[in-house]
């Protein structure tokens, strides 16, 4: 059993314990009800990579807008202030994390799945004719960041940890619990509480293998929970069929949704957005 503690492995540790700055500046000019979309698209325009990852992301089939934007303040204009920031906070923290070791993760298809969780998290929202897709998106795409971080912090311990979970065929997470009394859910969670970010991002990452253990946002943690075991089945490229994968029937129950219902056009919308949409996170990772 391993004594550290999540915290140890959050404090105190650049680049980790804070997002870059453009990100928080930007937070601040949001939150002043007195800025316009020059003010904003001012800061981001000052970084020309993020600029072009965004009307990248903007054009792209998350949107299906096609090339209709070509500037900023144009963006804000179609997607919305709010939602541009999301979009901002998730293209920043697939940036963080370029020094993974090759031997621990296989980096490619870390971010392909974690794209595929966050659209499938949008579509289930879309399902329930909810809005706030951009923020769902996040909260997939960012699910197994705790992983990462454990890599970077601990990766000897980690290695025994994966080894013991290959022979004894648990999940990565039970395996994590077992060895440090904790899963790289809960670090993720510590992670994103670190970064000062939205208490609903943070209890969807933390509570994503246990949505009913989430005191405050069961929901959002059902649906990341549901979009990692349909971003499996997106990534292995198995089409729509679903016999093969298995689905926590409380979880759809927690969105209200129906699997026989609900599964296949999740599944289309979804997979039609995945490929161009993860190669443009690929390029930023």
């Amino acid at each position: 059993m391993s004594l550290i503690e999540i915290q140890d492995l959050i404090s105190e540790n650049e680049p980790l314990a804070s997002l870059p700055n453009t990100f928080y500046k930007l937070r601040e000019v949001v939150s002043n009800p007195n800025c316009d979309f020059d003010d904003i698209a001012e800061i981001i325009t000052l970084d020309p990579s993020l600029t072009v990852r965004l009307l990248k992301i903007v054009n792209s089939a998350f949107y299906g807008l096609r090339g209709e934007v070509e500037t900023i303040p144009h963006a804000m204009g179609i997607v919305g202030t709010e939602q541009l920031m999301q979009l901002v906070l998730a293209t920043t923290v697939v940036g963080q994390f370029k020094n993974i070791p090759k031997d621990m993760m296989d980096m490619d298809y870390f971010w392909k799945h974690s794209v595929a969780c966050g659209l499938s998290a949008r579509a289930i929202n879309e399902a329930r004719e909810e809005n706030e897709g951009e923020s769902i998106f996040v909260a997939g795409l960012l699910h197994d960041i705790g992983r990462l971080v454990m890599c970077l912090k601990v990766p000897d311990q980690l290695k025994i940890v994966l080894g013991f979970a290959k022979k004894s065929g648990d999940r990565w997470y039970k395996a994590e619990a077992k060895y440090f009394g904790f899963d790289h859910g809960g670090v993720g969670g510590a992670l994103l509480r670190a970064w000062n970010l939205p208490k609903k991002l943070q209890e969807a990452v933390a509570h994503h293998h246990f949505p009913a253990s989430a005191k405050k946002y069961p929901q959002e943690a059902a649906i990341v929970h549901l979009a990692d075991r349909i971003s499996h089945h997106i990534v292995l490229d198995s089409g729509n069929d679903t016999e093969s994968f298995s689905y926590d029937k409380d979880a759809w129950d927690a969105v209200q949704l129906s699997e026989s219902s609900h599964l296949p056009q999740i599944l289309e919308q979804t997979n039609s957005q995945f490929e161009e949409v993860s190669e443009i996170f690929l390029q930023t990772a």
